[in-house]
């Protein structure tokens, strides 16, 4: 009897070079898993809150101000910008400074449910064409104990992470649920991205069954 296998190549097409305007070496590596055809050019921007902006408004201006800062330089790409943030009962939490804050930053999640936005602009500068989307994603941390609040900021690892961990790094030991897209919470939803790069016509799905 003959057996016949079928497999089926599924990649992703993007014959337009897409740039990352991000300095993240999370987004960068998520878009690297995928296969896409793009290039880092971290943009230089005041990331700065506006007084009287929401959490969700900040997230979407300054994902913008991102891609727009690089469009200037690459007219004829497609650009995406992103931007997250941790906040808990109103209060933004960015890259804690020090090992005390860092410290206190760990001792508010603890226990608690929390929420990451991140934002995300994907932007042509010569054709016009842009989206924008701002994706939630919440966050349940475990009750810490003292000594393991102490032993992971020893590992330096929260001190350039907003709230002061990663979900994909060592801080993953703490987080007891996510509710919505893993991705968010490390620094892309890559679901939302990848749908919104594909109804722009930024690439397409090609199969090659054999």
């Amino acid at each position: 009897m003959s057996i016949f296998y079928r497999r089926i190549i599924l990649v992703f097409y993007n014959p337009n070079l897409i740039i990352l305007a991000s300095s993240s070496p999370r987004r960068k590596e998520l878009l690297s898993t995928l296969g896409l055809n793009f290039m880092v050019v971290p943009p230089h921007i005041e990331e700065e809150v506006v007084k009287g902006e929401n959490p969700q408004e900040h997230v979407a201006r300054l994902s913008q101000a991102k891609a727009t800062e690089i469009g200037k330089a690459f007219r004829d790409c497609w650009i995406l910008g992103a931007d997250t943030i941790v906040f808990i009962e109103g209060e933004v939490l960015g890259k804690p400074q020090s090992e005390a804050e860092a410290y206190l930053m760990l001792k508010k999640l603890s226990g608690r449910e929390h929420t990451v936005l991140t934002g995300f602009f994907i932007y042509h500068p010569r054709n016009q064409k842009f989206f924008s989307e701002v994706v939630e994603s919440r966050v349940k941390i475990k009750q810490l104990e003292d000594e393991e609040i102490k032993a992971y900021i020893k590992t330096g690892e929260p001190f350039d992470k907003a709230g002061a961990y990663a979900a994909q790094g060592r801080g993953m030991f703490m987080i007891e649920k996510i509710f919505g897209s893993f991705t968010n919470v490390i620094g892309l939803p890559v679901c939302e991205v990848v749908n919104a790069l594909k109804n722009l016509g930024v690439i397409q799905f090609q199969s090659e069954l054999k």
